[in-house]
């Protein structure tokens, strides 16, 4: 049986046990590489449809972008480029020669997709022009970690054009909010934070970023998605302008948002146990497994066999493990260690009382119902599991946040939590003294939980910890 690190223990080692036995991923061949392993990917195919299906309720449409971008592309917006040199790679030969212009392996699409909104916006009957990519991304990372930082990933960024300031800001906060806070509360049952980053976090090239910050279950957050206001500084790079109704000539406003491979590490940490991976059942790929525990004649497999039609004709997605060659002991524990949340156990004794265990992952709780009743009782189970996976991911986030009065109370917190202090006690001064730590601001809160409009809003709090 597949034996974990216990999270107490060592954490990262916990983590990287996860990843191996529930055969999540593992490493590329090449530095900072991945692979995603089919069980991994089915749970980020999961997440694209859920994210994807709310991107385009909120008008975006998808198309594709360039991997390779020339360099004259980025270094036209200054302080985007000067943010992500360190990051870039960069392609200098192909067909075997040294290439006229070297070419950059998209570390983001700003400067490209800039350079073709600038060709796709006339006037500004045009506008907004609402765009989504789903594609891989180069970053070279100096500290690679599956799913957390690679030096490539999976991702969705998306890109708009607006005619307005106002336009563009409601149109970011409604990503923010209407995308992926909400995907990551309804679908993710994770409790993120809301919040403003400091002008140190910022997006490089950003006016504003926004972000939903996790906790993990070791106290350090996590960077879950983002969305920026980008002003008008790509458009006047890239002459992204349009023709008003007035006849005049005016820039456009921009925001760019996206969210990566980096959720399905946020997901192992912030539910996983010390028996595996914990999948919430709005996400999960199999909500259901059928297990056989034993068969002699062949008849509680059959049984086995009908009820997973039943449940998938309720749409309940199911799996049927009649695979009684391998001891139920042995199975039992591959099915924790991929965090499936109800399992169905049958045996010849509950054949014959007509009856089934269920088996819930997320509090391993067992409780023994009549087969006629298994439908009903797995469909009521997959909304009670969610809704109490939120509530203790909340109750485990609440207990690691901590209201402190001073820098150094919020130092040591932050060691192990999270620190909520006054942002007029941090500033720039204070934020570059928790960086000594190996501390940062996260993000920027009001008291009711909104965000603030500026760094300079009074009552702002901010969010203090180590972080991924």
């Amino acid at each position: 049986m597949a034996v974990l690190t216990p999270q107490q223990e060592d954490f990262p080692r916990w983590y990287q046990d996860v990843l191996t036995k529930a055969k999540l991923a593992e490493n590329g061949p090449a530095r900072g590489t991945m692979v995603i392993r089919p069980n991994g990917y089915a749970i980020w195919e999961r997440m694209q449809a859920e994210v994807d299906g709310r991107i385009k309720a909120a008008g975006a449409q998808n198309a594709y972008f360039p991997l390779l971008i020339p360099m004259n592309f980025f270094e036209r917006e200054a302080e985007h480029v000067e943010g992500f040199s360190p990051e870039l790679a960069v392609v200098t030969h192909g067909g075997g020669k040294e290439l006229t212009e070297p070419l950059a392996i998209r570390p983001t699409s700003e400067a490209v997709i800039g350079e073709y909104m600038a060709k796709w916006v006339d006037s500004y009957r045009d506008l907004p022009l609402l765009l989504n990519q789903w594609a891989n991304v180069v970053r070279w990372e100096l500290r690679p970690r599956i799913f957390l930082r690679t030096t490539e990933f999976l991702w969705q960024e998306g890109h708009t054009a607006h005619a307005s300031q106002a336009d563009a800001r409601q149109y970011a906060r409604r990503i923010l909010h209407d995308v992926y806070l909400e995907f990551m509360r309804s679908v993710l049952a994770m409790p993120v934070i809301v919040g403003r980053k400091t002008a140190k976090e910022r997006f490089a090239g950003a006016e504003d970023t926004m972000t939903c910050e996790g906790v993990m279950r070791d106290g350090k957050a996590l960077q879950m998605a983002t969305s920026h206001e980008l002003g008008q500084r790509f458009s006047r790079a890239f002459n992204i302008s349009y023709s008003s109704a007035e006849g005049t000539t005016e820039l456009c406003w921009t925001t760019s948002w996206g969210a990566s491979t980096r959720m399905l590490g946020g997901l192992i940490m912030c539910h996983g146990d010390d028996f595996g991976l914990v999948l919430p059942p709005a996400l999960a790929p199999v909500q259901v497994v059928v297990v056989v525990v034993k068969d002699t004649d062949g008849g509680v497999t059959r049984a086995a066999a009908a009820l997973v039609e039943l449940l998938r004709a309720r749409g309940v997605r199911v799996s049927l493990d009649d695979n009684v060659a391998q001891a139920f002991g042995w199975r039992a524990t591959e099915w924790d260690l991929q965090g499936v949340p109800i399992r169905v156990e049958l045996g010849p004794r509950d054949l014959a009382e007509n009856a089934a265990l269920l088996y819930r992952r997320d509090t391993r709780d067992k409780n023994k119902v009549g087969i006629d009743d298994v439908v009903d009782e797995v469909q009521r189970l997959t909304g009670r599991i969610q809704t109490d996976m939120f509530e203790a991911a909340t109750a485990r986030r609440d207990a690691t946040v901590s209201d402190c009065a001073t820098l150094e109370q919020a130092r040591g917190v932050a060691q192990t939590g999270v620190a909520r202090v006054p942002w007029e006690l941090v500033r720039t001064v204070g934020e570059q003294d928790l960086a000594s730590s190996g501390l940062t601001v996260r993000c920027l809160q009001l008291s009711d939980g909104s965000l603030p409009e500026t760094d300079d809003d009074a009552g702002a709090l901010a969010y203090v910890a180590r972080a991924y």
